[in-house]
């Protein structure tokens, strides 16, 4: 896919991986991305702020990913300004962290919270926008999680979610096949401003150190280089239904 001028919508998109993303696009020559947020509103207009600098058209529409009424008002808005849509990069996710061994700590709120973002929020996107995506033979791009792949990261729900939407990407490819294309992402530890919020600037700096030693390439994930994964999978025409894992290497090693 040549992504010169190009509509993206990136869902997440006013912070972290998402941002990163919708600069990337930019940068290889969208023509506009819409940085969708449920929250991030003065993060949202910063990146904006950014892709106009870019020379790119940015455009933030709030969208909670978990209501379908929203998502479909999403679309309506953004096909009626700029009758087309190409690219939708599914990133809006969200986490409750709970240990694995407190299976109480997993209401039935928990689960529907974390699935509704994760899973059926990315379902919701591609559905309100597929007759678009159709016409414009186009590409999804989802982020997962290595925690797909394993028993780790911050919650068994969360694991749950995103091993879930690895399988929605594979019957996605399937049902919007051959008009388009959809593939995912699953990042590794990623150093974004939501891991400092959690443990700390000086914590978080230790512990992404420590695992670094373990990397094969020696360092862990920025924002950057998952947008680098995306804009990769966004260039194989041939390559549809398959994840991308972003870690350094370090899955080699489970």
């Amino acid at each position: 896919m040549d992504l010169d001028k190009t509509v993206a919508v990136v869902t997440g998109g006013a912070t972290g991986i998402g941002r990163a993303t919708a600069l990337a696009l930019a940068r290889a020559g969208a023509s506009a991305v819409v940085v969708n947020f449920s929250r991030s509103a003065g993060d949202a207009r910063r990146t904006v702020a950014e892709l106009d600098a870019l020379g790119c058209t940015g455009v933030a529409h709030r969208a909670d990913v978990a209501d379908d009424t929203q998502v479909r008002a999403m679309a309506a808005t953004v096909l009626e300004r700029f009758g087309r849509v190409d690219v939708l990069v599914n990133n809006a996710g969200i986490t409750r962290p709970a240990p694995h061994d407190d299976l109480e700590a997993l209401t039935d709120e928990v689960w529907h919270e974390v699935l509704g973002v994760n899973l059926l929020g990315p379902f919701r996107c591609v559905r309100a926008f597929a007759p678009a995506l159709r016409r414009a033979r186009g590409a999804v791009v989802n982020v997962a999680s290595i925690a797909a792949y394993r028993a780790g990261g911050s919650s068994m729900a969360y694991g749950v979610s995103k091993a879930a939407l690895l399988q929605l990407t594979r019957g996605l490819a399937v049902g919007l096949g051959p008009d388009v294309r959809v593939n995912a992402v699953a990042p590794g530890t990623v150093a974004t401003r939501w891991q400092t919020g959690r443990y700390g600037e000086e914590e978080f700096a230790r512990r992404a150190e420590a695992e670094a030693g373990t990397v094969p390439l020696g360092r862990i994930a920025g924002p950057e280089d998952v947008a680098q994964a995306v804009l990769g999978l966004l260039a194989m025409d041939l390559v549809s239904g398959e994840t991308v894992i972003v870690d350094g290497g370090k899955h080699v090693r489970y």
